[in-house]
């Protein structure tokens, strides 16, 4: 297991912007993946940039599944390697957030996003998908991208009077 430490919010590490990935399958490439994963689970997150665990490489990942804030459908894992959204819904909608980067996932407040998206990118292996989200994925996605464009969920806060614990957050969902 590589387990790396969240970069917490402050950091200029997570404002820096990050750098495609031009070999995919080199070790360096490998390592930033499983590094991703194994941290994504060991801090039982659902999803996580590599900006997160201070890499370079335009990489997230995630894993939509049950965790200690919210019980949600399980989707695969999946690794997302240059990724770009190509389509947003005019629909928005306000889902409260939290994030392993802002008090190691202790602080959760509303953010508004587009429903659903479309993203493009590549696999762990090279291959270019393209993929249609919506419900949580679409949100997580969102989430992860932004990181990777030095972009924190509190600058996109609706209602700062809404901010919470993710205790209270656990108590009222």
């Amino acid at each position: 297991m590589i387990i790396k430490e969240i970069i917490q919010i402050g950091n200029p590490l997570l404002k820096r912007k990050t750098e495609l990935v031009t070999k995919f399958d080199s070790m360096e490439t490998r390592r930033v993946i499983k590094s991703l994963v194994d941290s994504l689970r060991y801090h039982d997150l659902i999803g996580i940039a590599a900006s997160q665990i201070g890499e370079k490489s335009r990489i997230f990942v995630t894993e939509v599944r049950k965790t200690k804030y919210r019980n949600l459908k399980n989707d695969k894992l999946r690794v997302y390697i240059n990724p770009d959204i190509i389509w947003l819904s005019k629909k928005q909608i306000i889902i409260y957030e939290g994030c392993g980067s802002v008090a190691y996932a202790k602080l959760f407040a509303p953010v508004k996003r587009p429903e659903k998206i479309i993203v493009e990118a590549c696999d762990e292996n090279g291959n270019k998908f393209t993929l249609k989200a919506d419900g949580m994925l679409s949100r997580v996605i969102q989430h992860e991208y932004d990181h990777l464009n030095g972009i924190e969920f509190t600058e996109k806060i609706t209602d700062i009077k809404k901010i919470m614990s993710s205790e209270e957050y656990q108590s009222r969902v």
